[in-house]
């Protein structure tokens, strides 16, 4: 069982930048990938990063690669994402989630355990 709190979202404004956290419980963190999604309002949730369960691999929706990056700690069972130059569509909520499979999936009926989200908006 592992349990996901986000925190770290809020309001910027365009062009700016905001660095969310994930903190999980549990001591089996270090076992599981972690994703990003995020799920705008009318819209489905969605993909955004992953990472392999020792950071050496990263994954990223095309809509925020070269803007946002994943990252972890293991010894703080924590899980990042920097985001940079933001823009209004990045508006949403934001959800970290763990994946036992392993496999970085950007399907999200993939991954195990959720948070209960972080609100992101981008202002103009």
């Amino acid at each position: 069982q592992v349990q996901l709190v986000e925190s770290g979202g809020g309001l910027v404004q365009v062009g700016g930048s905001l660095r969310l956290s994930c903190a999980a419980s549990g001591r089996t963190f270090s076992r599981y990938v972690m994703g990003w999604f995020r799920q705008a309002p009318g819209k489905e949730r969605e993909f955004v990063a992953a990472i392999s369960w020792n950071g050496g691999a990263t994954r990223y929706a095309d809509s925020v690669k070269g803007r946002f990056t994943i990252s972890r700690d293991n010894a703080k069972n924590t899980v990042y994402l920097q985001m940079n130059s933001l823009k209004p569509e990045d508006t949403a909520v934001y959800y970290c989630a763990a994946e036992s499979g392993r496999t970085m999936t950007t399907q999200r009926g993939e991954y195990d355990y959720w948070g209960q989200g972080t609100q992101v908006t981008v202002s103009l």
